[in-house]
């Protein structure tokens, strides 16, 4: 009996302190707010310009790293990136989203250009040289390998899977795992458009 009461307490204190953390800030996403890294970003567009984050200040942007051969999650989370921007409205058009590739060999600007605007027309895709690239990627902490493979591709690239969102300074906000859905990420987004 004391052993059920026990168990009881842990699973209210427990609960208690899941919702409070939960109801403590204004997001719904991973707030890593603060974080020192996220800022090395200098890559080709799929127009041929160079860009750096310091292009997009005043918008908030959404980042994400993958590749145009990627059978589900780079299309899925590109797909929920589209929905949010309807959702979003007028608000859309202070959001820049820009998909970087993992894959610079297949995924060329003229690839990428009839890939990632098919999510949405305002989406941009990143590339540039294997160091370039590797450089981003270390920057925002994201792991990639290749990896043989016997399809007709040849290969596959293994990737974290993480969505970021910088704020209109650029700095590196928030974080969301593959498959969080659209509505979070709407929330999410007002309230950096709203100051927070």
């Amino acid at each position: 009996m004391i052993y059920r009461l026990f168990c009881l307490l842990c699973v209210v204190l427990l609960s208690a302190c899941g919702s409070n953390s939960s109801s403590s800030g204004p997001f719904q996403g991973t707030d890593i707010t603060g974080v020192d890294w996220g800022k090395e970003l200098r890559l080709t567009d799929h127009h041929g310009q160079r860009r750096s984050l310091e292009d997009f200040h005043g918008k908030v942007v959404v980042l994400f790293f993958g590749y145009t051969h990627c059978p589900d999650v780079c299309p899925t989370t590109l797909g929920e990136l589209g929905i949010t921007l309807k959702r979003l409205g007028p608000d859309a058009s202070k959001v820049q989203v820009l998909f970087v590739t993992l894959d610079p060999a297949r995924d060329t600007p003229a690839v990428l250009a009839q890939y990632v605007p098919s999510f949405n027309p305002s989406f941009l895709g990143l590339t540039g040289t294997d160091e370039e690239i590797a450089r981003a990627a270390k920057s925002f902490k994201v792991f990639y390998k290749k990896q043989e493979s016997a399809s007709k591709a040849g290969y596959t690239m293994d990737h974290s899977a993480n969505t970021f969102v910088l704020d209109g300074q650029g700095r590196v906000r928030l974080l969301f795992g593959f498959g969080s859905g659209a509505t979070p990420l709407v929330h999410d987004i007002q309230q950096l458009l709203a100051g927070k």
